[in-house]
């Protein structure tokens, strides 16, 4: 296939990010870390291919990442770790939801997602 007619690739591995669901891009738009004027210049990265966010994911529909070093959750304020792991979580729920709803992608983003 023609690089023209490939989607994003991830700057990790360097596959395509088939799917919105699977992009750290726009979960880190979704949660507020990332301004919507970037998202057509900012580089690509599948969720998984993030481990440091993807740890923050808890939900059975998502395969747990175990990060090791001075970014393990486990190393971390546990408090802290618990407010990221809702927003995080909360933002990846979010994403696998937006497409059905057929929003603008303006309304992708968590009512309250920085607290």
């Amino acid at each position: 296939m023609a690089r023209c007619e490939q989607g994003y690739l991830c700057e990790v591995c360097g596959d395509e990010v088939e799917d919105i669901t699977q992009s750290d891009l726009y979960l880190r738009y979704v949660i507020g870390e990332v301004d919507a004027r970037r998202l057509l210049t900012a580089p690509e990265r599948h969720i998984l291919c993030n481990p440091v966010l993807a740890q923050f994911i808890v939900d059975a529909a998502f395969p747990a990442v175990d990060v090791s070093g001075p970014f393990d959750k486990r190393a971390l304020d546990a408090e802290d770790v618990r407010r990221r792991e809702e927003l995080v979580t909360r933002g990846w729920r979010r994403l696998q939801e937006v497409r059905e709803l057929g929003l603008a992608i303006s309304d992708y983003p968590l009512s309250r997602a920085v607290e």
